[in-house]
């Protein structure tokens, strides 16, 4: 792979920034956004993964076990939250790690799907999803569509997706997809930025790649086709401030943390937590509490994450 085929990022983070909840590093108040309505409630199953993956924002490897694994009772117990409180929830999504390493990811599957909501699993697609496809398969035969899986592709070329997640990993991936394409199984597919390519030109090669495959995704859509924006809390981002919903001409109900919350449990902790979104699972100073009605309060956008990806990037981890 040719030196300039990754970007990298061009200057270091001012160490000034996000340091502050309320203020800015040049002394402006921080943007804020409120909770509008709940609509998507997201499990991180643990943070284990049978990858090692070059640039995981959340550093998911087979040794990372820094968020454990969920259990069957403690997702049960915010399904149960959902329907006391009649909350407006439409979609729940797993996330990890590789959320197929989790033993009770199917069973948490089959008690969403249960209760009428939109599923939606993020995987590399390999050997842990493809252990449990006879369990996949019986919730899709149930629940057709209402289930969608969100494979990792991070270039539409194999030798530039394994340079990034190993050698030989295109090749086992594969063996995954042919599978779920052969089953029906509702795909999306989400890949990385930070080639020396165009959107454009992204979208044209998944698109021929997509054809190849079989995959009924149209590379154009970009919920079907997700482009990420690549997210180092290193490089150099500028802080959002309550100005700059004006400037940038956006609502601050556009982003994520406006309808998407994350439920995680740490390594050795008694108990689970809400933070606002799947990028922030580590940060203490983004715990929420511990039940949905304690995390419906605002979210303060002090991080690099929330002003690279969500509010210059534009971009969104929900399935629509």
């Amino acid at each position: 792979m040719s030196s300039n085929a990754i970007r990298m990022p061009a200057t270091a983070l001012d160490p000034a920034k996000f340091r502050n909840p309320d203020i800015t590093a040049k002394g402006e108040r921080r943007a804020v956004v409120a909770l509008t309505r709940l609509r998507t409630l997201w499990f991180n199953t643990g943070s284990l993964c049978n990858l090692e993956c070059v640039g995981c924002y959340i550093d998911s490897s087979p040794r990372n076990d820094r968020l454990a694994y969920l259990s069957r009772d403690e997702v049960l117990a915010y399904l149960d939250e959902i329907a006391a409180r009649g909350l407006p929830v439409e979609e729940v999504g797993f996330t990890g790690g590789e959320p197929f390493m989790n033993p009770a990811l199917c069973d948490m599957l089959d008690d969403a799907l249960g209760r009428g909501l939109r599923c939606l699993v993020l995987t590399n697609a390999m050997k842990p999803m493809m252990k449990v496809r006879d369990r996949l398969k019986a919730a899709h035969d149930r629940h057709g569509d209402r289930l969608t899986l969100r494979l990792s592709i991070d270039h539409y070329r194999p030798e530039r997706h394994d340079a990034l997640r190993g050698a030989h990993a295109w090749r086992r991936m594969r063996d995954g997809i042919d599978w779920l394409v052969a089953e029906g199984v509702r795909l999306t597919v989400a890949g990385r930025t930070c080639w020396d390519e165009s959107d454009s030109e992204l979208r044209d090669g998944y698109a021929a790649l997509f054809g190849e495959l079989g995959l009924d995704v149209e590379a154009s859509d970009p919920t079907q086709l997700v482009l990420f924006p690549e997210m180092d809390e290193r490089a150099d981002v500028p802080e959002i401030t309550v100005g700059c919903w004006d400037i940038l001409g956006l609502r601050p109900d556009s982003l994520m943390c406006a309808e998407q919350r994350m439920v995680i449990k740490r390594k050795g902790a008694d108990g689970t937590l809400v933070v606002p979104c799947t990028l922030l699972p580590y940060e203490p100073e983004f715990e929420m509490g511990e039940t949905l009605a304690e995390a419906s309060g605002p979210v303060k956008l002090n991080h690099p994450h929330c002003a690279k990806f969500c509010v210059l990037g534009g971009g969104s981890c929900s399935v629509e």
